[in-house]
């Protein structure tokens, strides 16, 4: 029997890992070296620095990062001393696009404008751009996607920066690097900032040092009518309170945090962690039925996909709650810091588009039904 330890917040840990041994729950952000002393397997989130500090004399044969990101692991030092590793690339791309498409959702005439002659950029074309710029494409959206480590092999026509940050909506899902030929930190500061159209909308769903938030104020001060979505902030917990009301849409780095895109990510540091260790896996099932929702049939194709969209899941609720609670802090660096963990370690449910179907779907206009289905929602089958 193995010794787990692993994140108290990662999601049906005890359902995938419980069979390979005891598994101890830690606060991620405060994982030190002694709790992982003894351990064979350690799990943790992107809050959790994974290198030498803290391995260095251990016992750990594996470490899994039920995340997309990779920036938190020192994934050279891991090699180095053979062990093992996995992160769960894609587990939550689409929980992202979803999260990007009901901020859409919030400015009113942004989908008309997009589904007519509007283009949307985006920076980082990995596992979430790739995945936001497919069903844009596929609901008649222009794109223009920035991406200097890809040489545009897949064919999609790939833009200097500068032609990204004249778009309408400019999307940022680039991971943060801090080395290579083009490290990602402070990719956005206020030379680019001052690039963007007034009128233009950006969301952050990526990494928060990829823009510089101390800048981003400054610019903001300057120009407090341009349009700015940040899920994501420098320095998390412990970000700037004095940005938060300059920002539209402001939530907790929780755009990836369906349920869905969780359990995928366990699901695939499990299976990556059984395979590493050579241990039988178990099987357990992740299909569910997919649930009803309805949308009136007067409405047009952008205000029905708006509706849609609306009652799965309404970014507004996010963006109250974290208002509410920086706003409780009263201005406590330390205190906004926890109620900012304590905002993504109690997140409400919430599901992917996928898992949803239009029961009424025969009952809409044929440009309707085309749109929903872009977005990722499912038909009612007569």
């Amino acid at each position: 029997m193995l010794t787990i330890v692993a994140d108290e917040n990662i999601p049906y840990a005890d359902e995938y890992f419980s069979h390979l041994g005891t598994i101890q729950k830690v606060n991620g952000r405060s994982l030190c070296a002694e709790q992982v002393a003894n351990a064979d397997i350690v799990l943790v989130r992107s809050v959790s620095q994974v290198d030498e500090a803290l391995l260095k004399n251990s016992t750990v044969k594996f470490v899994g990062t039920a995340t997309i990101g990779l920036d938190h692991l020192d994934t050279a030092y891991l090699e180095s001393q053979h062990i093992a590793w996995a992160n769960a690339p894609a587990c939550n791309a689409h929980s992202v696009v979803d999260y990007v498409f009901s901020c859409f959702s919030q400015f009113d005439g942004l989908w008309q404008k997009l589904l007519a002659d509007s283009c949307v950029g985006i920076i980082g074309l990995g596992n979430v751009g790739s995945r936001l710029q497919q069903r844009l494409t596929a609901l008649g959206v222009s794109t223009k996607a920035y991406d200097p480590l890809l040489s545009d092999p897949s064919g999609d026509a790939l833009y200097p920066l500068a032609e990204v940050l004249a778009c309408d909506v400019i999307c940022m899902h680039a991971p943060l690097t801090t080395s290579g030929p083009y490290p990602s930190r402070h990719m956005i500061g206020l030379a680019e900032l001052q690039q963007l159209r007034p009128d233009a909308l950006l969301i952050n769903a990526g990494r928060g040092a990829v823009i510089d938030n101390q800048q981003l104020f400054a610019f903001l001060q300057q120009r407090p009518e341009q349009r700015v979505v940040l899920d994501v902030w420098e320095n998390e917990p412990q970000i700037d309170l004095d940005l938060l009301p300059f920002i539209n849409i402001a939530t907790p780095h929780i755009a990836g945090y369906s349920l869905d895109g969780k359990r995928l990510g366990t699901a695939m540091v499990y299976q990556a962690c059984c395979q590493a260790l050579g241990v039988p896996q178990q099987s357990l099932s992740q299909s569910q039925a997919l649930m009803p929702i309805t949308i009136p049939a007067r409405l047009s194709a952008v205000a029905g996909l708006s509706h849609a969209i609306k009652q799965v899941y309404d970014v507004r609720g996010d963006d109250g709650r974290f208002r509410e609670a920086m706003s409780s802090a009263a201005g406590d660096v330390s205190l906004a810091a926890k109620r900012f963990d304590e905002l993504r370690k109690y997140y409400p449910e919430r599901r992917e588009f996928s898992c949803y179907h239009i029961a009424n779907s025969e009952q809409l206009n044929p440009q309707l039904q085309r749109c929903l289905l872009a977005s990722g929602f499912t038909l009612a089958v007569s």
